[in-house]
């Protein structure tokens, strides 16, 4: 099949219309990005659409109208907020998700009950639509997975011969798909991100939910209920790989990388600084920037020959979180943390709280391993529910809440139960912790601190870039010990005996700090500790 160019007369809008009431595939541009359009009440041209673009076939798709009074006909009803929503944002980049009325074909729907349906202000794509006839179902006009094209040469890379033909409308104003809001549910929810923000949704229908899926991966057997939520998206032939932290941190971490076939997908102010191959796709303050340049800078990757792209990553707030997301997927969800992670460990009564409060003095944030384990068991928590599956709920007060000296005489009643319970409990504290640092990358963070007793046990040193232990005369921390926690000295021999000794924590590679003089003293070694260099922001 050769693949027509058409421009946008009145003789291009007008062949548009018949080539797709005739059931062929016509690229489309609209304000977004270009859509591959098909006929949507038509099942055998919607089924065309997955064939050219290699789509699974259980990704729904968008139907794009030109005329409100179209929208009725295409779902069961149209409640008041989706109306004022309509009334705020149509024509523009929204999308609506409804309960699908009976004409829209399965092949629409991806399988779903639901249709999503937007109206878009792009003039050649009404034009379009109106002389067509029809609903239009337009996924972006790429294969399956590559970046989406915001011009008409962008399609064609993609498309030549697997379609009849590419209208050229110009470059795409917003440079990225549509949001999807969900009304079919209970709450709206938010499915993908766009042009049109979640704070300009709440403006008009209230307090709307944020799907899980928009900044993590969705869950393994979940259903899409979007497009852009499934799969791997939006990516180069390179490995993209998103790197989060402070635009010094950034520019630091590539340079440490360089090498042959690696380059930076970059904000504009960056690039005098780094030594790889740049492409930039906008100021690092310009959200409606990136999103208008992200597209063709992922495809200028490929182009430039790299096997591996470290990008920057855009602030997750207003239209900069439709960008987030869509580099997230290009990077199959690849992220790196720039932030710097020393861990702190050591042995009870060693003075490991002296340690951490010096550090927290001096403005340093401290991770709390205790902390993230009692955060994990709140009530209703999945990880409280697998331990009451594990030891049943004579675990639970009768709050709901964790007994965890009922949890501690059943787990520690013989090896197996103990792993057990580490097995439900360690996977979900790491998580909790990368969160946390994660968390706190996202706020500029360059360096914190993990304080973790259970450093090495629970395999928390791996997220860590240095581990300092803290450790002392046993005879200075039996003291300390029985004056801590107001206990004999038998019991509290009996507590510094279940743990490993000092040479489990002086292992090679770890800076140790001896308390073996004051609580000051102590403080003082701690500070000029993390004031090396390797501990630096």
């Amino acid at each position: 099949m050769q693949t027509r160019l058409l421009h946008a007369t009145t003789e291009g809008i007008h062949e548009a219309a018949r080539l797709l009431r005739d059931g062929l595939l016509v690229a489309i541009p609209t304000e977004t990005v270009y859509g591959l359009a098909a006929d949507a009440l038509n099942p055998k041209a919607v089924a065309s659409i997955f064939a050219a673009k290699e789509r699974p076939m259980d990704n729904p798709l968008i139907v794009h109208i030109a005329d409100m009074d179209d929208w009725a006909p295409l779902v069961k009803e149209i409640p008041d907020n989706a109306r004022r929503l309509a009334q705020a944002y149509w024509p523009g980049p929204l999308t609506i998700i409804l309960p699908a009325a009976t004409c829209i074909p399965n092949e629409v729907r991806g399988g779903l009950s639901t249709v999503a349906v937007r109206f878009p202000s792009d003039p050649i794509a009404q034009a379009i639509i109106l002389h067509s006839g029809c609903p239009l179902a337009a996924p972006s006009a790429n294969r399956s997975g590559s970046p989406s094209p915001t011009n008409a040469a962008r399609v064609m890379e993609d498309m030549q011969g697997r379609i009849a033909a590419v209208m050229d409308g110009g470059d795409s104003a917003v440079g990225v798909e549509s949001t999807v809001i969900d009304l079919s549910c209970e709450k709206p929810r938010l499915l993908r991100p766009g042009g049109i923000t979640p704070q300009m949704l709440e403006e008009v229908i209230g307090d709307i939910e944020i799907d899980e899926a928009v900044t993590h991966a969705l869950k393994v057997g979940a259903v899409a209920a979007s497009p852009g939520m499934k799969y791997k998206h939006y990516a180069p032939k390179a490995r993209v790989r998103l790197v989060k932290g402070t635009a010094d941190a950034y520019i630091a971490y590539v340079n440490r990388h360089a090498a042959d076939g690696v380059a930076a997908l970059c904000f504009d102010e960056d690039t005098e600084q780094l030594r790889v191959p740049t492409v930039t796709y906008g100021h690092r303050d310009a959200p409606l920037e990136q999103a208008h340049l992200l597209f063709d800078a992922l495809r200028q990757i490929d182009e430039i020959g790299a096997h591996t792209v470290y990008a920057a990553c855009p602030k997750p707030e207003g239209v900069g979180l439709a960008v987030y997301n869509r580099i997230i997927r290009a990077a199959a969800f690849d992220i790196i943390n720039t932030i710097h992670v020393v861990g702190l460990t050591g042995p009870t009564g060693a003075g490991k709280s002296t340690v951490a409060d010096a550090w927290r003095q001096a403005g340093i944030p401290i991770v709390d391993a205790d902390e993230m384990a009692r955060r994990v068991v709140e009530p209703h928590s999945p990880c409280l529910a697998a331990l009451t599956a594990a030891f049943t709920d004579a675990i639970l007060n009768a709050d709901g809440t964790l007994d965890r000296r009922e949890l501690a005489r059943r787990a520690f009643a013989d090896p197996s139960a103990t792993k057990t319970l580490n097995d439900i409990t360690h996977p979900a504290i790491m998580a909790a912790i990368r969160q946390e640092l994660e968390n706190l990358a996202d706020n500029g963070h360059a360096l914190a601190v993990l304080d973790a007793p259970l450093l090495f046990e629970a395999g928390a040193d791996a997220l860590c870039d240095r581990v300092i232990a803290v450790t002392a005369p046993a005879e200075m921390r039996l003291a300390r010990i029985m004056a801590r926690d107001g206990i004999d000295r038998d019991t509290a021999l009996l507590r510094m005996h279940a743990q490993p000794d000092d040479t489990f924590y002086t292992r090679d590679g770890v800076t140790v700090l001896v308390n073996d003089k004051t609580p000051d003293a102590l403080r003082e070694q701690a500070l000029a500790v993390i004031a090396e260099r390797w501990c630096k922001a």
